[in-house]
């Protein structure tokens, strides 16, 4: 079983303002946390066809975030590339 990502930790790492929880920058480090979990969940499990499609929804979801912070703030979209070490 892969392990469980620290929620707060990455929160705490990517958020804006002290309070911020929901931002798009924190939304897209989550989305990559749980998204890297699932990629070794599928390695070992290949024939598991709910768990891809739920892989799929979330790629399909950072991308619709990363679009939108590129638009909104384009420095803060290279940072958040650039510190989750995402293709930009």
């Amino acid at each position: 079983m892969a392990k469980k990502i620290d929620k707060q930790s990455v929160i705490k790492e990517h958020q804006i303002s002290a309070s911020d929880t929901g931002s798009a920058d924190v939304q897209i480090a989550l989305l990559s946390g749980e998204i890297e979990q699932l990629q070794s969940h599928l390695k070992k499990n290949p024939k598991d066809e709910h768990s891809r499609r739920g892989l799929l929804k979330m790629v399909i979801k950072r991308k619709r975030l990363l679009k939108y912070l590129a638009k909104d703030d384009a420095k803060r979209y290279e940072k958040v590339v650039k510190k989750l070490g995402l293709k930009a």
